[in-house]
């Protein structure tokens, strides 16, 4: 495992990407660690060497005791980039990295070239941190952990992804109590505010339009009023977008540390138009589960079969959905291609695709075309698939 020795203390951090592409160092929130990023990373690799740190106090970094400070939390950054050779880089930080990567824009300005700053602030209510920190010391982080989880994502995420809100849970409460107070006593400490007008490099604001802890009115159009070149996006995000919306926030990345090629704008014009199809076709709920197990391997291949198997071949005009459900199913019987098969079969009957009788009368067809023995095992398969719509239903 990396580590960077900084005074006596072990910092982790983790370098991805190819050695050509430009250096992004990725800060995370208080209570989050390095896999606070894990989502966004298959669509900033392509662009980026990314360079993870978990913040003294988080993950497999050391955590000390008593108050960190926003400047000790600096120069560990600093420290980190020293250790993977990196001199310069552009700096995203997620609420405390946000705050954590203003400091070092401040402290080491020769080290940063330009800075995206995601659901943060330069200023917090410090007795609302007073508050916390006293509790976390007496009682321990679980005493804070589901008010924090509770504040991290929007309701309806967290409805739809309740795995990710007990990880996030079992996390901070697994973190150490130190660790936690000490970085908390740093946001409670922070003077930014009358400082930030200083930073001279490129600025992006990220705010998100769920986000109850550092929402656009009081924090980010107060960045943007001390920032007056900054540019601004607003996700349909809570405090981690990250987490609840890792494309929208690495494309906007890419879009303001990278100019954007007119291939680059095509490619996400298209792939964004056939996600709608997808959805629609699929569901949300299918389509968010394969799109969370990208990986850095898959995700091109991802996004191409967006781009032109539902924009370009479904979204064409020639053929309604139904018709195109019905041809796929014909097509992935005759082929064996069954996990395709019992895909459209659940999504089809699932979402008023087609019926039943319908499905019976295309295995009934392809047993003719294609042979029995496929439509048989068809028949099993779809068999499974109704029997466990039933099941649900009741």
């Amino acid at each position: 495992m990396p580590f960077a020795m900084r005074d006596g203390v072990r910092l982790y951090w983790k370098l991805d990407g190819a050695a050509d592409r430009p250096p992004l160092v990725l800060l995370n929130s208080i209570g989050t660690d390095m896999a606070l990023w894990d989502a966004a990373l298959p669509h900033l690799l392509p662009a980026f060497r990314l360079l993870r740190i978990d913040t003294r106090g988080h993950g497999a970094s050391d955590a000390t005791e008593g108050d960190s400070s926003m400047a000790m939390l600096a120069d560990d950054v600093a420290a980190v980039m020293d250790a993977a050779g990196i001199a310069t880089a552009a700096v995203a930080g997620v609420s405390l990295g946000g705050m954590i990567a203003m400091q070092l824009a401040l402290d080491h300005p020769e080290r940063v070239s330009a800075l995206a700053l995601v659901c943060t602030s330069a200023a917090m209510d410090p007795a609302a941190w007073v508050a916390r920190i006293e509790t976390v010391r007496a009682q321990g982080t679980g005493a804070i952990a589901e008010m924090a989880v509770g504040r991290f994502l929007s309701a309806p995420f967290a409805e739809q992804h309740p795995e990710i809100v007990d990880s996030l849970t079992r996390a901070i409460m697994a973190q150490s109590d130190a660790g936690y107070a000490g970085a908390g006593a740093a946001i409670r400490d922070m003077a930014l505010a009358d400082r930030i007008s200083a930073i001279a490099v490129p600025v992006l604001v990220v705010t998100g339009d769920a986000d109850v802890s550092t929402p656009f009115d009081g924090h980010g159009d107060r960045l943007l009023a001390a920032l007056p070149t900054a540019h601004h996006v607003e996700l349909a995000s809570a405090h981690l977008p990250p987490i609840e919306a890792p494309a929208p926030l690495a494309t906007a990345l890419r879009r303001f540390l990278q100019p954007a090629t007119s291939a680059d704008v095509a490619a996400d014009i298209l792939f964004e138009a056939g996600l709608v199809n997808r959805r629609r076709v699929l569901g949300d709920a299918w389509v968010d589960k394969s799109l969370a197990a990208r990986t850095p391997f898959n995700a091109d291949f991802q996004a191409m079969i967006t781009r032109i198997a539902w924009n370009e071949i479904w979204g064409r005009p020639g053929l309604d959905d139904r018709t195109r459900r019905l041809l796929v199913l014909a097509i992935t019987v005759s082929l064996g291609r069954w996990e395709e098969f019992a895909l459209h079969v659940r999504a089809g009957l699932a979402r008023g695709g087609f019926t039943r009788d319908e499905l019976k009368e295309v295995l009934m067809q392809t047993a003719i075309y294609a042979g029995v023995p496929a439509a048989n095992t068809a028949f099993a398969e779809a068999g499974k698939i109704i029997a466990d719509l039933d099941k649900d239903s009741q």
